[in-house]
């Protein structure tokens, strides 16, 4: 039997790192950091327009940090009966040749998996069939099983089983294995430990441990009832994942818990839902030392807070120390009912979505945050890496499409780009759009932002297998160094000694220093 299952693995860690050598360039087009000061001081604190909706503002919740407080167990109810649900899809021919020569072109099957399907489809056609059945959504209990179910293949008697795993990694890229397993037991351990990766709950291992063992004994018994094709929404198959509402992943950020608990009380947490995403996002805010109402500051914005809110307490003791003057450190992640699905959700909502998150963070979040502090927007910076730095660069050549300009500066950090082209549905993004950064040049004469570009040294054999004959990491960046010098930008280039992550709290330290200066 040959079935696939889509998983989604922990490739992005955090680990905290020692001292990095560095190469380091400022562009001669670039402003000095007195300048840059000069220039931002002689700008009005600007309050920005609030889009917000009536509802958002209605849900919008600031209050005390909440981080530090421990998760509450969870206890799964055993039940006794459950209902099982499948519907079997089928394609024709025709269409599933059109899915196969499509899933090709956009470097989603390797030549293997496009000669065995093509393979498959000429033998389905010599037998004269005219359509062909494909893996069946299996629900359970009203939930999508997310893994192979051996016996909803027909010929599967009992005995080994093998199948072919298409995981997909932090930028939406697939890696292709073949797997077999001699015992049913021997695949759900698999599964745990698949499910482990992604840094699920033992509550939500097990959970989806059960619905492949209830799923397969129903396929196998014919204890199920038939769905009519087209039930499952395929739009949003989200709607049928179990997840647990009373669940709590605090646990899950990472941050050194003495060095927070020593700045607790000027940190504020804000809850902020934003409606055309349906998500809800957790904010914190660190205020500096000396805090003064009356004084206006800028933000220091960090994407990806379940890491990075963990930098706040290091960045601001350089504020202490009067290595940095003060600033205002805020940092985004999703609230604290929602797990790490090992990259999952980022990589859709920084590089597919980015669209609509930019529209949050310009139109929504930073105006309530200028509504709160009093905030300098044109020396404020927006920070992204990896797929953050996919954020920022679309977010920076895309910002002259706003009334609101809520920051001066922008860090740019080791874009996979080329995670632009990993899935199905991406928008028909060319590489014109992006090699022309998304055509900023062609309306403006001039980029009126600063950009701090940097990547490591090391880090692209780190994702070799993914680039799918795109750019790598450092040639993307090395391209967009070039079109920005070409330009005339605001510059500066730092390429570390360093593979794809490990540079990260060197740098957010080194770039606090030098932008903001005492």
């Amino acid at each position: 039997m040959k079935k696939i299952v889509t998983f989604f693995l922990l490739l992005a860690m955090t680990l905290p790192i020692t001292a990095c050598n560095q190469i380091t360039e400022r562009t001669e087009n670039s402003s000095s950091v007195e300048q840059i000061q000069e220039q931002s001081q002689t700008v009005s604190p600007a309050k920005l327009t609030n889009k917000m909706t009536e509802n958002e503002r209605q849900r919008v919740d600031k209050h005390e940090l909440t981080l530090l407080i421990e998760p509450k167990e969870t206890t799964n109810t055993e039940q006794t009966e459950h209902k099982v649900s499948v519907e079997f899809c089928t394609l024709s021919i025709e269409e599933l040749r059109e899915n196969v020569e499509s899933d090709y072109d956009l470097n989603l099957m390797t030549d293997e998996e496009y000669k065995a399907a093509m393979e498959e489809i000429k033998i389905s056609e010599e037998k004269g069939e005219n359509t062909l059945t494909i893996n069946p959504y299996i629900l359970v209990d009203g939930y999508l099983v997310q893994y192979v179910v051996p016996y909803a293949d027909p010929d599967y008697d009992g005995g080994s089983i093998a199948f072919t795993s298409s995981t997909m990694c932090e930028n939406g890229e697939k890696q292709i294995e073949e797997l077999s397993f001699e015992s049913f037991e021997e695949y759900l351990d698999w599964i745990r430990k698949m499910d482990s990766k992604c840094g699920y709950s033992d509550e939500k291992i097990e959970q989806d441990v059960l619905h492949v063992q209830i799923a397969n004994e129903a396929l196998k018994t014919g204890d199920y009832e038939i769905l009519p094709e087209g039930t499952v929404n395929t739009e949003d198959p989200s709607l049928y994942l179990w997840n647990d509402e009373n669940a709590d992943y605090r646990s899950e950020w990472e941050y050194d818990r003495k060095s927070v608990e020593a700045i607790q009380d000027s940190i504020d947490e804000i809850s902020i839902y934003d409606e055309e995403m349906d998500t809800e996002f957790t904010v914190h805010v660190t205020l500096p030392p000396d805090y003064d109402e009356s004084k206006t500051y800028p933000v220091f914005f960090l994407t990806d807070g379940i890491w990075r809110f963990g930098n706040h307490p290091e960045l601001r003791k350089l504020m202490e120390n009067g290595e940095a003057s003060p600033v205002i450190l805020v940092s985004m992640w999703y609230s604290y009912n929602t797990p790490y699905d090992g990259g999952n959700t980022r990589y859709f909502d920084l590089v597919i979505n980015r669209d609509k998150l930019l529209n949050f963070v310009t139109d929504n979040l930073m105006p309530y945050l200028t509504e709160n502090y009093n905030i300098d927007c044109a020396n404020s910076t927006l920070y992204g890496h990896s797929d953050g730095g996919v954020f920022t660069h679309y977010s920076l050549f895309n910002s002259d499409d706003f009334d609101n300009q809520p920051f001066g500066h922008y860090i740019i950090g080791s874009p996979a780009l080329w995670g632009l082209y990993n899935y199905n549905d991406h928008e028909n993004i060319s590489s014109d759009d992006v090699l022309n950064d998304y055509g900023y040049f062609d309306r403006n004469e001039k980029l009126s932002k600063s950009v701090f570009l940097c990547a490591g040294s090391q880090e692209d054999p780190d994702y070799a297998d993914n680039y799918n004959g795109h750019d790598t990491t450092l040639e993307g960046t090395a391209k967009l160094k070039e079109r920005l010098e070409a330009h005339g930008a605001d510059l500066t280039y730092k390429l570390y000694d360093s593979h794809h992550y490990q540079y990260i709290p060197e740098m957010l330290a080194e770039y606090l220093k030098e932008t903001y200066p005492c």
